[in-house]
């Protein structure tokens, strides 16, 4: 993940960046009683304005609502009074006025921000929340209501409010473990040309984080292009990694377009003096958000560029981006008056379009399609040869397109190649389970792989299966695992303990398919006890002893999880994996002392001998430094073990 720009979430840091105004500064003051009450109604009344937060912090933004919808009976009452407020009064309603401030921006920033920062920045925005919570807790202490003249119902709503806030300070949330690793899988695998086994990942982060209509993306691109405009060329890691992760969103939703943040304008200087020139909406396309060169017309009105549009109609789609609605037909007319329009714009203001090249025709595009019912049908040959050809075949289609997919599970491939899975030819296994995992790709494929009995003979390729097909089997179980029902089934067919196995003895590719499956299971709690009494914990430890490897990562947050579990405790929590962890903590890569300090923390608060004996191994004089200089999520742990650590004492 990468660093956070923003501020950790400590009491110090809160108050060093805001720091409370002494008495004879409460003295010149900057505005009037009347006025500052009236500032800070206006300041909690335009916060509540927003309401559609991102999903990833839409339960904490509730929560601050909720807490300043409580507060606006004592702002009503003291601008109804209006009393004269003493300088502990004033002082208190100005630090209440930068809480209500910083509440509003941060209430922004999760309505309008980017989905992606957002959810890859989690444990840092979730510190901004505590800061805000902080600001508030402090100016609401000793508020003195008496010489304020507020009623006993009004003083006892905030004096109950203001508790809890005092409990939601003291909570130890961590973040969204398995969005945590998805976010981290995609990050760091890089696109395997023989399988889709990532695209099960993205699916379900698009769903997570609501990115999967054309609107969201058209929104989200926006929201990022800000993001970019703020930062100003500063943290180009991180914002190399959303770009990204946008670019895959948009190649799943049918959107294969790269260069979304620009690059098919190019503007001259006599344009960059005027950053207030705004291209018109209706020359950009839908898709792309850039200017159109060659629009055109489809089915339903909608203009989009053509390049584009024939794109999302050759990945199989028959609908309007727009609008969703289904395309009588897939002509596409050109649309030569918006093109003298833009041709006209751009002549005016000096805005040069870039000349596209025409695509290179390819060998396959010269090729005719091959006969997808013909090849299902050569699956069920009594001819071995025949049936070997076919699933080569079929597993290079499965891969090419979604309506390669559709066509073959339409034409029964799905049970023909169940059906193949026990060959003994351990080569048409390894075409057949790699079929399977790409067109587990769809929802709907998972359903019918499963009630088709694949799982059983899946978990056998595993076992017994050449080192592709045991590869490929563990990214299938996997995908199929996306539904939770699965990871139930697969739990109880046997399917953790030969993916353990994989972890202790696969190729790299493997162990990685293995630990990414493994992840996912035990999400489950049932298969969290399985995979320990699989001799799991011993396994995981030599990953992290194998450098040259490099899953020292997904090897701590597969612990993280087995640590929330109390019949795994025995395993995990043990005084030789504590002194690892506080190593890692010591050496390791920031990243690695974020994953380390989350799962110590995990297990110090439920063993506490296990958090003396990490002291003891010299823990304290580590956790002083990451909570200066770490990451924002591991300064955040680590300020959160320094607190547990004092009970210990």
């Amino acid at each position: 993940m990468p660093q956070s720009a923003l501020p950790p979430s400590s009491a110090a840091a809160a108050a060093a960046a805001d720091p409370e105004p002494s008495c004879s500064e409460a003295g010149a003051r900057e505005m009037d009683d009347e006025d500052l009450v009236e500032d800070l109604l206006a300041t909690v009344n335009s916060a509540r304005a927003y309401a559609d937060f991102r999903r990833t912090q839409r339960k904490e933004c509730h929560n601050l609502l909720r807490w300043l919808q409580l507060v606006l009976p004592l702002l009503e009452e003291l601008r109804d009074s209006a009393p004269h407020l003493t300088d502990d009064a004033y002082r208190r309603l100005t630090l209440l006025g930068r809480a209500f401030a910083a509440a509003r921006r941060l209430l922004r920033s999760c309505n309008d921000g980017s989905k992606i920062f957002l959810a890859l920045e989690s444990e840092a925005v979730l510190g901004r929340f505590r800061t805000v919570y902080e600001k508030m807790n402090s100016a609401l202490d000793g508020m003195p209501y008496e010489e304020l003249g507020i009623s006993d119902e009004v003083m006892e709503q905030v004096e109950l409010m203001n508790a809890q806030l005092t409990r939601c300070k003291k909570r130890t949330d961590t973040q969204d473990i398995e969005l945590s690793m998805d976010l981290m899988v995609i990050i760091q695998n890089n696109q395997d040309d023989e399988r889709n086994a990532d695209r099960a990942i993205l699916d379900r982060l698009a769903s997570k984080l609501e990115l999967q209509t054309l609107a969201d993306l058209r929104a989200e691109t926006v929201a990022i292009k800000k993001l970019i405009s703020e930062r100003n060329g500063q943290n180009a890691e991180g914002t190399k990694q959303i770009v990204e992760l946008l670019n895959k969103f948009k190649v799943i939703a049918g959107i294969d377009e790269k260069n979304v943040l620009g690059g098919e304008v190019f503007v001259t200087k006599s344009l960059d003096k005027c950053p207030s020139l705004m291209i018109p909406d209706d020359f950009l396309c839908p898709i792309t958000l850039e200017i159109m060169t060659d629009p055109v017309i489809v089915a339903s009105g909608q203009t989009y560029e053509r390049r584009s549009i024939q794109r999302w109609l050759d990945s199989g789609e028959r609908t309007c981006p727009k609008t969703r609605q289904p395309l009588a037909h897939q002509s596409l007319a050109p649309n030569y008056a918006l093109k003298n329009l833009i041709l006209q714009w751009c002549d005016k203001h000096k805005v040069e379009l870039q000349r596209r090249e025409p695509e290179p025709v390819t060998e396959q595009d010269e090729q005719p399609r091959e006969d997808i019912p013909s090849l299902v049908e050569a699956l069920s040959s009594i001819h071995s040869d025949v049936q070997r050809k076919a699933a080569k075949k079929i597993r290079v289609l499965s891969k090419e397109s979604p309506e390669n997919r559709a066509l073959i599970a339409g034409n029964g491939g799905i049970p023909a190649l169940i059906g193949l899975l026990a060959f003994p030819d351990k080569k048409v296994q390894e075409n057949t389970v790699t079929s399977l995992l790409n067109l587990s790709i769809d929802q709907s494929n998972k359903v019918f792989i499963t009630k088709g009995g694949a799982i059983p003979l899946i978990i056998e390729i595993l076992r017994n299966g050449s080192a592709v097909g045991q590869e490929n089997s563990a990214a299938t179980l996997f995908s199929l695992s996306m539904l939770d029902e699965n990871k139930v089934t697969i739990g109880t067919l046997g399917g953790i303990a030969p993916l353990v196995e994989l972890l202790r003895n696969g190729t790299v590719r493997g162990k990685k398919d293995a630990a990414t499956a493994i992840f996912n299971l035990i999400l489950n709690q049932q298969n969290k006890v399985r995979a320990t009494h699989a001799g799991i914990v011993p396994v995981l430890l030599k990953v992290i002893d194998d450098k040259g490897l490099g899953m020292v990562d997904e090897a701590l947050s597969i612990f993280l999880l087995l640590s929330t579990h109390t019949a795994c405790l025995g395993e995990v929590g043990t005084t030789p994996f504590v002194e690892k962890l506080v190593q890692l903590i010591k050496e390791g890569t920031p990243k690695n002392q974020e994953c380390a300090l989350s799962v110590l923390l995990e297990l110090g608060t439920k063993k506490q001998p296990l958090l003396v004996h990490a002291l003891r191994f010299g823990l304290h004089e580590h956790l002083s430094k990451i909570a200066k200089n770490g990451t924002s999520r591991a300064q955040r742990k680590a300020n959160s073990l320094i607190q547990l650590a004092k009970k210990c004492y």
